[in-house]
């Protein structure tokens, strides 16, 4: 019997030796990273769902137009085939982005956002043409007229008179779409009408330093889905047919489709669309703060225990920000609960934003987390809404007017304008004053802004001489009876 129990006492110790040696092993052992998992599909066949896009390209395709603009030197341009053909999808190929080329004619997509026929595009589509022709997927043509642009969100609405009831596309909520969700991009690449492709999502909030307004706002839904010349403000939509975003750019050394395309989330594009419809241009709030990216030496810099949000380097004076008490050194972790990360997602939720509207900032000082209120300002410095002046005037005078950016400007080799968007019954039309003429002076007095054209007609009595440039590049002097 000893000798069992001292054999058994040595196979014991043996044992316990072994897996302490084994022990010592394992804890040396690299970390399986991505180790097969036990996974059970919701599906009854054990199966993948098989992505379908035929629903959502019978809703959307219908919906989506071919924009075709004729500039100023449309006379240069020759006859139909033999027209000198471009996208404003070809951006800074030094930077790897596109963006238009100068040339007599140039085409891309919009979108139909209601029956009677209001359109989205992008900014760069329509910006500095003459003549805006809008084909349908019928292949009915019509004429467009711009109601607004924003070069900053690289947005414009433009619209058509059809007799008929008009095919449109639903909004969705592109807070919604998801990193590896499945979307659709629908246009007219290379003049190819009615085009669907398809891709996922491939990241959101994307700031490619591309839009070339005064205060540009890039949050760009980037996704794989083959976007080429002449898709640039069609529609990238979710698999239910929603409108999720205005296709606008491309990654590229060469011009075409390389893997990676750009467009703007629809939540933005809503909140542009409404205020050029209602306002004439877009009406945005500002915090007034200047920021940067928190990042690993950001954070040890400032003693910041954890990598997110975005840094307040300065609040400007008399701002928004400042007067909710933000400074320099404050790390900015909320907008009304919503989550902040990045400078882009930051522009993206304050952009949404009005002046006068209120936002609640959750932010980060002395690493201590607090809340304040924020009163969002126009570019101003105020909280006032500055519609009434162009808009009215306008609406009297039978036009609408939009200002000119740098870029415009520097096309026609001017110093400052207005364009003339659009022209209706009315004292402009009495004077026979066209669509896309750009007011240069009125009464002799040079014009930079709608609200300066609009000051010096409204309060004026008799005659009004409007000088400027006609669409065909000639000088145009027009009188205006005001009574």
């Amino acid at each position: 019997m000893k000798k069992y129990l001292l054999f058994f006492g040595v196979a014991m110790l043996g044992g316990l030796s072994a897996l302490g040696i084994a022990s010592v092993f394992n804890k040396n052992q690299p970390t399986e990273f991505g180790a097969k998992q036990d996974f059970q599909f919701t599906s009854n066949t054990g199966d993948m769902p098989q992505a379908n896009f035929i629903n959502a390209a019978q809703i959307v395709t219908p919906a989506v137009v071919h924009v075709k603009v004729t500039g100023s030197n449309e006379s240069a341009a020759g006859d139909g085939e033999n027209s000198e053909q471009f996208d404003p999808l070809e951006f800074f190929k030094k930077h790897g982005f596109n963006l238009p080329q100068e040339g007599q004619m140039k085409a891309g997509s919009g979108v139909i956002l209601s029956e009677d026929g209001y359109i989205v595009t992008n900014n760069h589509v329509i910006d500095g043409g003459g003549s805006i022709e809008v084909v349908l997927n019928n292949k009915k043509s019509y004429k467009g007229t711009i109601i607004g642009t924003d070069p900053n969100f690289d947005i414009a609405l433009i619209k058509i008179d059809a007799k008929e009831k008009l095919p449109f596309v639903s909004y969705g909520n592109s807070d919604e779409i998801k990193v590896g969700e499945w979307v659709l991009a629908v246009g007219n690449p290379f003049n190819l009408t009615s085009t669907v492709t398809a891709g996922i999502v491939s990241a959101k909030a994307r700031n490619i330093r591309l839009i070339n307004g005064s205060s540009p706002v890039e949050a760009f839904i980037q996704t794989d889905a083959a976007v080429n010349p002449g898709n640039s403000g069609g529609a990238l939509v979710n698999t239910r047919g929603e409108l999720v975003g205005i296709n606008t750019a491309i990654a590229s050394q060469t011009g075409n489709y390389e893997g990676y395309s750009f467009a703007v989330p629809v939540n933005i594009v809503k909140k542009v669309v409404d205020d050029l419809h209602k306002y004439g241009k877009v009406q945005r709030g500002y915090l007034g703060i200047q920021i940067s990216e928190v990042d690993s030496k950001k954070a040890e810099e400032n003693d910041l225990k954890e990598v997110k949000g975005v840094f307040v380097e300065k609040s400007n004076e008399g701002s928004a920000a400042m007067d909710a008490g933000l400074k320099k050194g404050d790390v900015i972790l909320k907008v009304d609960n919503i989550e902040i990360n990045s400078v882009s997602e930051l522009q993206e939720q304050i952009s949404r934003r009005k002046p006068g509207d209120k936002v609640v900032i959750t932010y980060l000082r002395d690493n201590v987390i607090k809340t304040t209120d924020v009163i969002l300002k126009n570019e101003a410095g105020n909280t006032k809404i500055t519609e009434s002046a162009s808009v009215e005037t306008g609406r009297a005078l039978g036009a609408e007017f939009a200002s000119m950016d740098k870029n415009s400007l520097q096309k026609y080799e001017l110093k400052n304008g207005v364009k003339v968007t659009k022209v209706g019954p009315g004292k402009f039309k009495n004077a026979g004053i066209p669509e896309g003429f750009i007011i240069t002076k009125v009464d002799k007095n040079d014009v930079s802004s709608v609200s300066e054209v609009t000051a010096a007609i409204v309060n004026k009595k008799g005659g009004v001489l409007v000088e400027g440039i006609n669409p065909d590049g000639t000088k145009g002097y027009y009188a205006l009876g005001i009574e």
